[in-house]
């Protein structure tokens, strides 16, 4: 799949300034009732969201200046926003534009790691970088929003384990398995493996968004720790090459997966209750523990109406407990899933790193 994040982000909604027609047949603006908004407000009160994508690093490259804490509307995503949409943690891709590969890619990413530290140092009032499951909710009881760095695309290792490692160090959490040889259209290689077995020991999650069916497959039956896809809805509803058929869907649930649904008109449809299709066919496909949200602002997608921004986040949750989604199906869509997913990378790898020393293996030895 095509990088979303080339050049500067220019995030439009759909029916506002994004240069398309009206649809008579659309409807033009979502109110839910004031009850209903208020009881989605209470609910994300105690499970906020835990946002799976924010192309706000590399947006945050084109500003002369910004302020994020006091707002910053050249952007989607600033902390007066995601505090009346209820966030409480998100996590920051690190994805580069295509073409990048080798040192370039490794040079680029941790620029984007130096940049994304910086940007959390600066807001100290509203940002914190977590790096586990307990950091997330440690800043969430402090009224901090928790940066969890990732994902980063898999040209960003250069092939190495060694810089997975160096990587890891640094505060990456999550690894896109696309963008590299050892993860192609025939699936993983004999290296690509090792580098699944290496992401458990160190966890950090495998993000399979945009990768194959077969390095879908070959990943989630692998890896030891649940996979995520962090910007993927349903291709029977929307046949977009990054979202997951049923099967694949059905994998994802039996393995303890998640999928996390972006809101985006091109993956998901152009209203509320599009993307609530979406959650609600992925929860009935692979089930309540499988499924989370994406916003992926800031990454220069079209959104759907009334779903313009990190604020909106209560709009969607009162439209699915319109649907009669229940409290602890929501809770776990919001946050539970994701803490259950990151809990989980976090018990594997000091299981595994009692078992296992780093891996030495090099691409050449493997793959030829």
């Amino acid at each position: 799949m095509a990088d979303l994040q080339n050049g500067m982000p220019t995030t439009t909604e759909v029916g506002g300034d994004d240069g398309l027609p009206d649809d008579p047949f659309v409807e033009t603006a979502y109110a839910p009732g004031e009850e209903t908004l208020a009881r989605a407000h209470s609910l994300l009160a105690g499970h906020p969201v835990a946002d799976g994508y924010s192309g706000l690093p590399w947006a945050l490259r084109h500003l002369p200046w910004y302020d994020l804490e006091l707002g910053e509307m050249a952007v989607d995503t600033d902390v007066p926003r995601m505090r009346e949409g209820r966030v409480g943690a998100l996590f920051w891709s690190l994805h580069l534009p295509e073409g990048l590969t080798g040192d370039r890619a490794v040079g680029a990413t941790l620029e984007q790691l130096d940049l994304v530290h910086s940007v959390i140092d600066a807001h100290p009032e509203g940002l914190r970088l977590a790096r586990t499951a307990g950091q997330i909710i440690d800043a969430h009881h402090c009224g901090r929003i928790a940066v969890v760095l990732g994902p980063a695309g898999a040209p960003a290792l250069g092939d190495s384990l060694g810089i997975l490692r160096i990587l890891h160090a640094l505060g990456l959490r999550l690894l896109t398995l696309t963008g590299a040889t050892w993860a192609s259209e025939a699936g993983l290689t004999r290296f690509g493996e090792e580098v699944i077995r290496e992401m458990n020991r160190l966890g950090i999650l495998a993000d399979l968004s945009g990768a194959s069916d077969a390095t879908v497959s070959r990943a989630t039956a692998l890896s030891k720790t649940p996979v995520l896809c962090t910007r993927s809805a349903a291709r029977a509803l929307r046949p977009h090459p990054a979202n997951l058929p049923d099967d694949l869907l059905a994998e994802l649930g039996a393995a303890a997966g998640l999928c996390m649904v972006p809101l985006t008109a091109e993956q998901t449809g152009p209203t509320v209750r599009d993307v609530a299709d979406h959650l609600d066919h992925v929860r009935a496909v692979a089930g309540p523990e499988c499924v989370g949200l994406s916003g992926t602002y800031d990454s220069g997608a079209t959104h759907p109406r009334d779903l313009a921004d990190a604020s909106r986040y209560p709009h969607l949750i009162a439209e699915l407990l319109r649907r009669g989604w229940s409290e602890s199906e929501l809770s776990l869509l919001t946050w539970g899933n994701v803490q259950r997913v990151l809990r989980s990378a976090d018990f594997t790898a000091r299981a595994a790193q009692c078992r296992r020393e780093p891996s030495t293996a090099r691409i050449a030895e493997l793959d030829g």
